[in-house]
């Protein structure tokens, strides 16, 4: 009887070892997210003055408020746009730009244009995959107005489900690093 039960104890202690050992230790790795205080929008056109719409929160989500300056555009324009994404509580300031254009799969910058704001937005970059990323566009206005544009920038979206492509972060899931919303004037 001591036989039986020595050989159940062992075979038992056997399939807990095998079961242990299919397990890894090791943990997943860990995308940390960046801290992001600073987002710029720079609109350009070469027989306008450049325009830069920044959003600025150096003591990061919860302290103080963040400070906006707000864009003025002129009628009938485009512009070419360049997004830049800074976390200035780093010394230098740390590019988080650059990490979004080496991982351009993994990020899209969704520009959503307000009621009242006569202009459209449309991409002129893409990641390595050909879906659209946002860090470069045209911003073009038409009549005199004034609305919200939301600056969206979102890790691991859904680049192919619908609307995506054309700038709609409706259905994009993923997480969102960074939303800023500017008060737009076209004049």
């Amino acid at each position: 009887m001591k036989t039986i039960n020595s050989i159940k104890f062992l075979s038992l202690l056997a399939m807990v070892l095998v079961m242990t050992a299919c397990g890894s230790d090791d943990p997943d790795p860990v995308n940390e997210e960046e801290l992001i205080t600073t987002v710029r929008v720079t609109f350009t056109n070469a027989a306008a003055p450049t325009v830069t719409a920044t959003f600025t929160d150096l003591d990061g989500p919860g302290g103080n408020d963040p400070v906006l300056e707000n864009p003025t555009l002129m009628t009938n324009t485009t512009y070419t746009v360049a997004v830049e994404f800074l976390n200035e509580q780093e010394s230098p300031a740390e590019d988080i730009t650059v990490e979004v254009s080496e991982e351009d799969d993994e990020h899209q910058v969704f520009f959503v244009i307000g009621t009242g704001l006569n202009a459209t937005y449309a991409y002129t970059d893409q990641d390595g995959n050909g879906n659209p990323l946002g860090l470069a566009g045209t911003f073009t206005t038409a009549g005199a107005g004034a609305g919200n544009l939301t600056v969206t920038l979102i890790h691991e979206p859904v680049k192919t489900a619908a609307g995506v492509s054309s700038g709609d972060p409706t259905n994009a899931d993923g997480e969102t690093d960074v939303e800023v919303t500017f008060s737009v004037t076209v004049q």
